[in-house]
């Protein structure tokens, strides 16, 4: 029975295979999230959602590099195997095992990099978000709480990384970080020019931010008005850290800062007047959107 050539030759993948289960199982051993004694929800702090994108790219980091070996190592002792039970030895049979490994081992090198890459942009744009979020802490005030300051707020179909209540009004704040390209000398580039509608980098330019920044403020003031019958002022705020900005035209929608002094900034812009009935309204409805979307993230089945 011919076939038997081919199918004895996979007694030998058996430890390939267990170990495959056994990394399979501790992917997602690599968790940091962690959820309140009280009732169970997700405990959110700034950058949250950039904290469960790294998780997830060390959960990639971690399957890369330990199904790499596994999976390289599987034509060859395949092959190993057929050299035992074949009668005859086919030649090009092995080159072609040696040949299915080699591209293996180039298709998890590159996944590996990918993997790294997307590492490094997650913890510059995680490390800015922190600082941003420390940044706006100072808002708070515990003897009267007129300022509220909720991080990663889940919109229909994306996530606003700092939606601040103030009594003179609501900030969307948006953070982007990009790295600096070097001059000739090797000295950084800090300088971006802003115009209405793109940002101008040493040697690109960007229209999404602010896009971005424009929708997440539309949609906040829809959503307050169609769900909750609150008109309030909102303004967008695009934060772009150890960035020096410079503004052909001024215009304010949405603000563009470095972040520096952001905190007494926007102490200082007044967009209205909030009576305390309604700023109470807006705080109570984005705590309880808050909760109801890590609500839904409990139920459904992790991947």
């Amino acid at each position: 029975m011919a076939w038997l050539e081919y199918l004895l030759p996979l007694i030998f993948l058996t430890p390939l295979g267990a170990t495959a289960v056994v990394v399979l199982a501790l992917r997602n051993l690599h968790d940091a999230r962690v959820r309140s004694p009280f009732d169970a929800h997700p405990l959110r702090e700034p950058g949250q959602a950039l904290r469960d994108r790294l998780d997830r790219a060390f959960s990639s980091l971690f399957l890369n590099g330990a199904l790499g070996p596994i999976v390289v190592l599987t034509p060859l002792v395949y092959g190993m195997g057929r050299m035992l039970f074949a009668p005859h030895q086919n030649w090009v049979e092995w080159a072609i095992y040696g040949l299915l490994s080699t591209l293996l081992v180039l298709l998890f090198c590159f996944l590996l990099m990918l993997d790294y890459q997307r590492i490094r942009r997650i913890k510059l744009g995680l490390a800015c978000e922190l600082a941003v979020g420390q940044e706006l802490e100072r808002l708070i005030r515990p003897e009267s709480h007129p300022y509220f300051v909720f991080h990663d707020v889940p919109s229909d179909t994306f996530t606003i990384d700092h939606v601040v209540v103030t009594p003179h009004g609501l900030f969307v704040v948006e953070t982007r970080a990009r790295t600096h390209p070097l001059d000739a000398t090797g000295a950084p580039r800090r300088t971006v020019v802003v115009e209405r509608e793109r940002l101008r980098f040493p040697g690109w330019s960007e229209r999404l931010p602010l896009r971005k920044t424009r929708q997440a403020t539309t949609w906040l003031r829809q959503w307050l008005n169609r769900h909750h019958s609150v008109e309030a002022p909102v303004r967008g705020v695009l934060v772009l850290p150890d960035w020096d900005i410079e503004q052909e035209h001024p215009f304010d929608d949405p603000l563009v800062v470095d972040g520096e002094g952001l905190a007494q900034l926007l102490i200082d812009t007044s967009l209205g007047d909030l009576d305390r009935a309604t700023h109470d309204k807006i705080t109570r409805a984005l705590t309880a959107r808050a909760a109801s979307q890590d609500a839904r993230r409990l139920q459904r089945p992790s991947v």
